[in-house]
């Protein structure tokens, strides 16, 4: 007997199609890209770069002991501030390019959009000049570097405090969430993300390791302890 021809299954309720989030975060079938993956990648990587910048300012407070410390944090941070870089300038590339996800995500609040820019002129002005410094050493020309970098150092901060303090009224809403919905969502990102953080760290460590010595240069104790 010939056999009944099959129905087609019926789409269950509620299962993955267009739109629909899965476990880490992505969106099946959005072209484009996901914009909340890339505000969870700038988050985490902000996250980082704001425990390795306070350490790095900690070092100023006796910088004649812990010369050798400064030098490897700021190598260290080439390589997330990299990352993070990359992240924001994604998001302003996909929405200014009309990406219909980003588009539809809306740009970043006034404030961050205005001081975006500065953060990361500043931050590159101020990793550069340290670089400079870190391989030209004590020698001529070394007092114009070493005056750019603390200008550069000062304006950064300014941008800095006023860049945080854009974040203050998303405070409550963060605090109002539980410690463990607070958990769920940082390890909700996908393995990717937590690649490309791990990578940036990886090598900004490489290139702290291979270079700290610089601080010899200018008088370093070639110790990363004090």
């Amino acid at each position: 007997m010939r056999e009944p021809d099959r129905l087609p299954s019926p789409r269950i309720e509620g299962g993955p199609g267009p739109g629909h989030q899965v476990p880490g975060g992505r969106i099946l079938g959005r072209r484009g890209g996901d914009p909340r993956g890339n505000a969870r990648l700038t988050a985490m990587t902000g996250t980082v770069l704001l425990v390795l910048f306070v350490a790095e300012c900690l070092t100023l407070l006796d910088l004649g002991n812990m010369l050798t410390l400064h030098v490897f944090l700021g190598f260290l941070l080439l390589g997330p501030v990299s990352l993070k870089i990359g992240s924001t300038l994604w998001r302003f590339t996909r929405y200014y390019t009309r990406s219909e996800p980003y588009v539809r995500r809306g740009p970043p609040h006034l404030p961050q959009r205005i001081l975006g820019p500065f953060v990361i002129l500043t931050t590159v002005a101020v990793l550069g000049t340290g670089v400079v410094l870190a391989f030209q050493g004590q020698g001529p020309g070394s007092e114009q570097w070493h005056q750019l970098h603390r200008e550069a150092f000062l304006v950064w901060v300014v941008v800095i405090v006023l860049h945080l303090a854009s974040y203050v009224p998303k405070l409550p809403g963060l605090l109002a969430r539980r410690p463990a919905e607070r958990a769920q969502a940082v390890l909700a990102a996908s393995l990717t993300r937590w690649l490309l953080l791990a990578g940036s760290l990886a090598a900004g460590l490489v290139l702290a390791l291979v270079s700290y010595h610089l601080s010899a240069n200018w008088g370093g104790s070639g110790s990363l302890l004090p």
